[in-house]
């Protein structure tokens, strides 16, 4: 076989073939779109927006799935070929107001708005119901090219957002749990207590 391996497809092939299938009964171009940071005990959620462009992002595929490392470069490449990018975030207390998932509905609806002079769809994530135009669709992430790159987007950007609330607010390790409920972060708001980038309104923040 000469080290060839006949009939041989990648994950992202399988994803860029999803997105291709997708769009024959709609129009083309696709924008995906994923969220980051519903769970999350501080720090905003994030969302994001791709229309992919031409050249096909090797490697792409759902942001949880990917070491740090290679999420970097394909984060990189997705944004130096991407068509059209779009983001939105809330912070703390803009989810403690509208609840987690009138802020999840928001921020996918507004970064797939901000898209729609350039896209002729848009899939996300999950499964809401978001305007006329735009459908969702459960694991997403791992199933379309778009979506995908949205999620890994979503997913560098904000753990930025959280190494940088790390060297304000240094006694939660927030580069370490990147906002999220781990042990050493609820040890630290039983001693401490939150900080205004907690989410008030969330079990066991303010207990």
């Amino acid at each position: 076989m000469n080290g060839i391996r006949r009939g041989y497809h990648s994950k992202s092939d399988t994803l860029y073939a999803f997105d291709a299938a997708w769009v024959t009964e709609r129009r083309a171009p696709l924008a995906g779109a994923d969220e980051v940071g519903r769970g999350a005990l501080a720090g905003p959620l994030l969302a994001a927006a791709v229309v992919l462009g031409e050249v096909e992002v090797r490697s792409i595929d759902d942001s949880k799935v990917l070491g740090v490392n290679l999420r970097e470069k394909v984060y990189i490449e997705v944004l130096k070929g991407a068509k059209a990018v779009c983001l939105v975030a809330f912070p703390a207390w803009w989810v403690d107001r509208y609840g987690v998932g009138g802020a999840n509905r928001e921020a996918l609806s507004r970064v797939l708005e901000g898209l729609r002079p350039y896209s002729g769809c848009g899939l996300a994530d999950g499964n809401l119901t978001l305007r006329p135009g735009v459908e969702c669709l459960p694991r997403a992430d791992s199933k379309s090219a778009a979506v995908a790159a949205a999620s890994v987007v979503a997913k560098v950007l904000r753990d930025g957002a959280m190494r940088t609330l790390a060297a304000e607010h240094p006694r939660y390790g927030f580069e370490r749990n990147r906002g999220y409920g781990t042990l050493e972060h609820r040890l630290a708001l039983r001693e401490t207590g939150p900080c205004r980038v907690h989410r008030l309104s969330y079990a066991g923040v303010s207990d």
